[in-house]
């Protein structure tokens, strides 16, 4: 379990020191911007939606190695996939944080087990919830995309 923990260090520090899809795009990406007040973590997004699928995505923006390298992952995982993809991909991997689907609504329904497996280099985060305070850290970058999405009309 140790050795599990060390590699998940090194592909949270890897994606932090070399992020994944850095930068922006230009229009017409659409580009949204997440603040976290707590702590200070900026990311800007953009994004670029063609015909229900993201061909392109950037990420720019400054925070602790949590919201950097998670942005990163988030990046290079939702490079090519369609938007919905990409959403069902936001609430499993707030599900693996405990927040669910949405941390704003409870829910009656029992969330399905969570393959981490099929989160590849994403379930490198699931540490995190661990500790209740940087789970805003590792999120801003995903409700980031949400909002993304939504101002994209997609």
């Amino acid at each position: 379990m140790a050795d599990l923990e060390e590699l998940y260090r090194e592909i949270i520090l890897d994606h932090y020191r070399n992020p994944r899809n850095r930068g922006e795009l230009e229009p017409p990406a659409t580009r949204t911007e997440g603040f976290n007040p707590l702590c200070g973590d900026e990311i800007v997004l953009s994004l670029l939606v063609e015909a229900d699928r993201i061909v392109d995505v950037k990420i720019a923006g400054s925070g602790c190695s949590i919201s950097q390298s998670s942005g990163s992952l988030m990046s290079a995982a939702i490079k090519g996939k369609t938007v919905e993809e990409a959403r069902a991909l936001i609430g499993t991997f707030k599900q693996m944080l405990s927040l669910g689907d949405n941390d704003e609504v409870a829910s009656d329904a029992e969330p399905a087990p969570i393959n981490l497996r099929s989160l590849g280099e994403l379930a490198a985060l699931q540490g995190v919830a661990k500790f209740p305070v940087r789970i805003k850290c590792a999120t801003l970058s995903w409700n980031t995309l949400a909002q993304g999405l939504d101002e994209s009309g997609n």
